[in-house]
């Protein structure tokens, strides 16, 4: 309501001239931010200093000779095994070794008793006594029989008599002599030596039982011997590998050397030679049958244990290497940074070998002349200039000392006392 007219003005001009106000307000704000910034632009501000290139260490690519290997999982087997048995039966009376010992060729191992078979050899030779005094009657004889041919006082009949005795008494002696040296055999066998030289199992009988003497699987089994020096590497090798060594082969390959990894190494130690591969391909698996040999001079290696091997597919080819961690993962593909001309980064897709002395060797996608990132990679981006250090690029200088895996935890421990 107007005080002075006494005029009651409407509720929507109220409101109406309120708005005005709101509006008249918000364009002096705009005006005022606007010639503000015109201000700004009149008068530059102070650009900030570009940041510096990032410094990364470069390096030409390693050339060296390397030999190419195809991996193997097999299991080691002893180069000769036999089952000791005796020939002939009889009680046990002594054993003459400790479970698990090394033993050597002719050491002797058991004793089955002797006297039964000392009686059968005096027995025999007995019998040969008497086959030779037969003899010596029989030529006696025959002799005497000759003498009086000429005055005809013996037939001829009874002179082939005579000379037929001595041929029967020559053949009773020579059997009788054959009998002495099969009794003089028993007493023999019954010290069983050993056969080989080589790591002994335990003893399947102990003194005072009986054991049966025969051939082949018919006596009582004893013990078994493993030769270990050398010991053989068995391994499975797919149609692939194969294929691949036959190529290696024909093309003049010698010898294929391998190398022999344990669960336990983080290295190669074991070294030896390809001695064996079978005549045939396994239709079932597809896989041929493989036997390396090697030396086993302090008896560490046994019968039954698992091993990464390596076999050597062909002869020394010269590679590219880098260190490891230089390369980078992008998605699918490898690659590795290269400083240009222009000093800016490069990423070049590359193929990658194995790892050598933690070297990576680099099958193709980089030049020897190339400067490849091998410090400062988290730093420098591809199309980005960079401060390039000089350095060098070389095998690892414990490559040789391997250190071993760590072996597994104990089950359990107590304090010492």
């Amino acid at each position: 309501m107007n005080m002075l007219t006494g005029h009651i003005e409407p509720e929507e001009d109220v409101r109406s001239a309120r708005t005005n106000r709101v509006r008249n307000g918000s364009i002096a704000l705009v005006a005022l931010l606007l010639a503000g910034g015109a201000w700004k632009l009149t008068h530059h501000a102070p650009v900030a200093a570009a940041p510096p290139p990032a410094n990364v260490t470069v390096a030409t690519p390693l050339v060296r000779d390397v030999r190419a290997w195809d991996d193997y999982v097999g299991r080691f087997a002893p180069s000769k095994t036999v089952e000791v048995r005796p020939r002939v039966s009889g009680q046990v009376v002594g054993v003459h070794f400790k479970d698990g010992d090394i033993v050597r060729q002719g050491q002797l191992l058991f004793t089955i008793d002797p006297r039964p078979f000392a009686a059968s050899l005096a027995e025999a030779r007995a019998n040969a006594a008497s086959a030779r005094s037969t003899l010596a009657l029989a030529r006696s004889d025959f002799a005497r029989a000759n003498r009086l041919v000429g005055d005809e006082a013996v037939s001829a009949g009874e002179v082939d008599a005579l000379k037929a005795r001595v041929q029967a008494a020559e053949a009773a002696v020579a059997a009788a002599d054959a009998r002495v040296r099969q009794k003089s055999l028993d007493v023999e066998f019954t010290q069983v030596r050993a056969p080989i030289t080589g790591r002994i199992s335990d003893r399947r009988v102990d003194p005072g039982n009986q054991v049966a003497g025969g051939e082949g699987t018919t006596g009582s089994l004893l013990t078994t011997i493993n030769a270990l020096d050398p010991i053989y590497f068995s391994f499975d090798g797919s149609e692939a590998l194969f294929l691949k060594a036959q190529r290696s082969r024909v093309a003049g390959a010698k010898t294929s050397p391998v190398e022999i990894q344990l669960q336990d190494e983080a290295g190669y130690r074991w070294k030896g030679q390809l001695d064996f591969t079978d005549n045939g391909l396994d239709p079932k698996s597809g896989t041929i049958r493989g036997r390396a040999i090697l030396r086993n001079p302090g008896y560490f290696l046994t019968p039954g244990m698992f091993g990464n091997m390596r076999l050597a597919s062909g002869g020394t080819q010269r590679a590219l290497l880098v260190p490891d961690a230089a390369v980078q993962t992008d998605q699918a593909r490898k690659t590795l940074l290269v400083v240009g001309q222009d000093g800016k980064v490069v990423a070049k897709p590359v193929q990658l070998g194995p790892v050598v002395d933690g070297l990576r060797v680099i099958a193709s996608g980089i030049a020897p002349t190339d400067r490849v990132i091998i410090s400062g990679t988290q730093m420098a981006l591809p199309g980005m200039p960079v401060q390039a250090h000089l350095g060098r690029i070389g095998p690892d200088a414990l490559a040789d000392a391997t250190p071993a895996a760590a072996p597994p935890p104990p089950a359990e421990a107590t304090f010492a006392h």
